[in-house]
Formats: structure tokens, C-alpha cells, sequence
């Protein structure tokens, strides 16, 4: 009996012997088909981002529910290849050019390969003009000073004021019964300290600019009460010019079918255009540089203007004018 028991209990061991062997295989099997696990994102990121594609400056990355999303580089190799990007400023290599441009959401091209060049900056020329504050200055002036001189004689009546512009009239007429812009000048040089013609600080640092101005708006003023567009004022375009009560209608600067108020800029190439009583008044530099560079890639290879050429230009700019009642 003893014995039979013996031999059950050594059957039952080897079958519990081969039952373990047989699930330590299983097990052993089944781990070594697994694809083995790894807890670097970077190993996920590969598995994740297999089939995404990000442009330059850019990589692919996993988010937290293991979706694939491009984002800017978080640094690029130090190589250096250097570049001009089209911003000006000078890259290491492309890859931190394309960076730069990820991180800044703008549109960054090469424009040639080693550093930038140094351009030299700009100069802003403007026109010297005559703005309807100014020539309403000189006009303000000009018919306080007049009003002066008549009440010096005890005389207050519009005949005096009148019979005293009809008097520097004739004392500046050069024969013709008309003032030009010169004529008128040498009217107001002859009562420049009366009229206390002073413009600004900066005007009266340079008497030249200021002369400049004051022939500008003496032009400006002509043009006012010219009913005739002659440039020239007759006797009685003259009395209108300088009475309190005469308003004409005041002209604006068009260009396009848009209408510019005084002060208003433009530019035509390089030259800079400003809206002045009416009338877009330009500088005349001669374009070259950018400008010329952008005419040749554009295939349109234009030859530098005469300063007719220039003046037509500009009078074309001027025939686009609208009168705009004051």
C-alpha cells in the first residue's frame, strides 16, 4: 500500500513538473514575439511620425494621445555654412534660417550665401515745399500789415485799404499792369520787417531754404486769385489776394481716383511726392540701386530721365487734380 502511494505522489510531481515547463515556454515564446518596448520618446516619436512630413525648420513630434504634430526646431547643428537670409540678417547655415523663420511665422528666403552686406542707410529726401498753413501765414501777415499802415493814416475804410494795394501795385508793376512772382517778392522784401518774415528756428538758420520757402508760397499765393491761370496777378487778382473776406474754393491733390488732403506723400521710383496747396510737388533724384535692379528683372530696361522728361512726369501727376469747394 505504501508503495502504490509512493507511486502516485511521483506521477503527480512529474505532472506538475512538465505543466510548469510547458507555461515557462509559452511565456518565453511570447515575450520574444513582442516587439520589444521602450520608454524613450524619441523611439515614439520615430514610430508616431513615420508618415508625417514637416517642412524646414521644422520637426515632428508625439503629443500626449500620441498623435503626430510638427513644431519649430529646438536647435540646429552648429555647422557653419553661413547665409544672408532676405530679412538682412546673416544665418549660420540654412537649417537656422528656417528655424528663425518657424519661430518668427514670417517668410524667409536665401538672398545669397555668406554674410549680409552692410547697406547704407537711407536718406529720406523731402521736397521743399509750401503747405497751406504757410501760405495762409504769409497772407495773415501780409493783410494785418496792411491794415496797419490804414489805420496809421486814421483811415479804416475797405476804399483805403484798397487805394494802398493799388499804390504798391503800380510802385512794383513792371510796366505790364500785372505781378509776377518776382514783383510780388519785391514787395515783400521791400516790407520785410514790417511784415516780420520769420518761419521757424530751423528756417532762420538757413536763409536760403527760408527764401526757397517764402518763393514757394508767394507762388502759392498768386495761384490763389489767379482767375486766369497766368501766374500773374492783375490789379484787380492783387486787392483779392490780400482782403480779409475773399475765400476761394481750395484745391486737394487726386492720384487714382483718390482724393489727398495738404501733407499728404507719395512716392514715384525713388522720389518722394508731397500734396502742398493742391499740387504734388516731387524731388528729382535719379533712381538707381533697387530701383534699377528691379527694372532689369522685370525685363523693362528704362533710360534715366531728362529733367523735361521729369518735369512731364510730374505735370501728369498734377493734370489728375480735383477741386474740392473750401
Amino acid at each position: 500500500m505504501a508503495a502504490c502511494l509512493q507511486l502516485i505522489i511521483l506521477k503527480e510531481d512529474s505532472l506538475c513538473t512538465g505543466t510548469m515547463l510547458t507555461i515557462l515556454v509559452f511565456l518565453l515564446m511570447l515575450f520574444l514575439s513582442s516587439p520589444p518596448v521602450s520608454s524613450s520618446p524619441l523611439a515614439k516619436d520615430q514610430s508616431v511620425c513615420a508618415r508625417t512630413f514637416c517642412g524646414a525648420g521644422r520637426e515632428c513630434v508625439s503629443t500626449d494621445r500620441g498623435e503626430p504634430v510638427c513644431r519649430c526646431l529646438q536647435q540646429c547643428d552648429v555647422t557653419e555654412h553661413w547665409v544672408c537670409g532676405s530679412n538682412g540678417r546673416s544665418y549660420r547655415n540654412h537649417c537656422e534660417l528656417h528655424r528663425d523663420a518657424c519661430i518668427t511665422q514670417t517668410k524667409i528666403h536665401l538672398e545669397h550665401r555668406g554674410h549680409c552686406l552692410e547697406k547704407p542707410a537711407e536718406m529720406d529726401v523731402s521736397p521743399i515745399v509750401c503747405f497751406l498753413s504757410d501760405r495762409d501765414w504769409l497772407r495773415e501777415r501780409v493783410i494785418q500789415w496792411i491794415q496797419e499802415e490804414v489805420e496809421s493814416d486814421n483811415t479804416t475804410s475797405n476804399d483805403s485799404a484798397n487805394h494802398l494795394m493799388q499804390t504798391y501795385f503800380k510802385m512794383y508793376d513792371n510796366g505790364d499792369s500785372e505781378l509776377d512772382s518776382q514783383e510780388f517778392l519785391s514787395f515783400l522784401k521791400h516790407n520785410e520787417t514790417a511784415l516780420n518774415l520769420t518761419y521757424s528756428n530751423a528756417l532762420e538758420a538757413n536763409m536760403l531754404l527760408s527764401l526757397s520757402l517764402r518763393s514757394l508760397c508767394v507762388d502759392a499765393l498768386i495761384e490763389l486769385s489767379d482767375e486766369n491761370a497766368d501766374w500773374k496777378l492783375s490789379l484787380t487778382e492783387f486787392i483779392n489776394c490780400l482782403t480779409p473776406t475773399y475765400h476761394p474754393y481750395e484745391r486737394k491733390c487726386a492720384l487714382e481716383d483718390e482724393v489727398f488732403e495738404d501733407g499728404a506723400e507719395t512716392r514715384m521710383e525713388c522720389n518722394k511726392c508731397v500734396c502742398a496747396c493742391g499740387n504734388w510737388v516731387c524731388t528729382a533724384l535719379t533712381c538707381s540701386g533697387e530701383h534699377q535692379e528691379q527694372d532689369v528683372k522685370e525685363g523693362a530696361e528704362e533710360e534715366e530721365m531728362t529733367e523735361e522728361e521729369w518735369s512731364r512726369r510730374v505735370a501728369e501727376l498734377n493734370a489728375l487734380q480735383s477741386d474740392s469747394p473750401h
